[in-house]
């Protein structure tokens, strides 16, 4: 499994990272042949947020772990916090400390070893933000931060207060949602690839060394299901498959790779529940597609080269 490295840190973890947002549809028992699985295939970060499953994702996992000793110091954690769903967004330093609380309880541990902020909130005071996360750090609660969903400004505003780096942005990315990419290929253009929708966060991400990770790598823009398979992408799916069968591989395989294949040095969240599907997707991994494949994937998708 290649591993990279989370940020400005020297922190090693799988490229591939485990998204548990579906895990409240396992069984305990299920649960563990599922994380034991994705161990051995060298997948050893999972992705979870107090607010997946209505906290039952945190719940099974942490009986999972109380039932395998030892198997906690072999992962990296990372929950997300600030969602109070149909409701509102919720960064206050009360909010924080209490979710972290609630995250630490269920999934049965003492730390997690990165805490994100779920999704911006208008309300968000910086000053805030950074004392909850020096009350965390310094509590050995919290080892690492980041964000999700967050613009250039946001973070560059979160960071002017806090002491500890920014490491990560989760951010939605897959084949046809790629407006990261192309708002800096169609520069200069009246196109709708050219129009700046979050303030250069590719570039802002890699000057700044904060990973990017990929969530949702196979859905259609607007929560709109899965490309792979489905006639709304005809010729992304001919493309993918073509490619496919080039590195006797699964088309699944190859819309990851693509996403690993960019020079940011992305992690991938996966969030399937299946072994036989995290295995497809782990596979990517060791593939580094050419540059003529990359962009034959890229234009397949309906995307412009100037």
């Amino acid at each position: 499994m290649k591993k990279i490295h989370l940020g400005s840190s020297n922190i090693e973890v799988s490229a591939v990272a485990v998204g548990c947002m579906r895990m409240s549809g396992l069984t305990v028992k299920e649960a563990e042949s599922y994380i034991l699985s994705c161990m051995e295939q060298g997948l050893n970060f999972f992705d979870h947020a107090d607010i997946y499953g209505g906290g039952q994702c945190e719940e099974i996992f942490g009986q999972v772990l109380a039932q395998n000793p030892g198997l906690r110091e072999k992962m990296f954690l990372q929950s997300k916090c600030g969602i109070i769903p149909g409701k509102m967004y919720d960064l206050s330093k009360k909010h924080i400390l209490e979710s972290v609380e609630g995250s630490l309880k269920r999934l049965q541990i003492d730390h997690l070893d990165m805490l994100l902020l779920h999704r911006p909130d208008a309300l968000m005071e910086p000053e805030e933000v950074a004392e909850a996360f020096d009350t965390l750090q310094s509590q050995g609660k919290v080892k690492h931060f980041g964000v999700s969903n967050q613009n250039p400004m946001q973070m560059k505003l979160l960071q002017k207060y806090m002491k500890q780096p920014i490491l990560v942005n989760q951010l939605q990315f897959s084949v046809p949602v790629s407006n990261m990419v192309s708002v800096g290929m169609e520069v200069n253009m009246n196109t709708d690839g050219a129009i700046n929708r979050d303030g250069s966060v590719l570039d802002y991400c890699r000057l700044n060394d904060i990973t990017i990770q990929a969530w949702s790598p196979f859905q259609k823009p607007n929560w709109g299901g899965l490309f792979l398979d489905s006639e709304d992408y005809a010729e992304l799916n001919k493309v993918l498959e073509e490619i496919a069968a080039n590195y006797d591989v699964t088309t699944t395989t190859i819309a990851t790779a693509w996403i690993l294949r960019h020079p940011a040095n992305m992690q991938v969240i996966a969030g399937s529940m299946k072994t036989s599907r995290m295995t497809e997707i782990a596979k990517a991994a060791d593939i580094k597609l050419t540059r003529e494949e990359w962009y034959k994937i890229y234009l397949s998708a309906g995307h412009l080269l100037p």
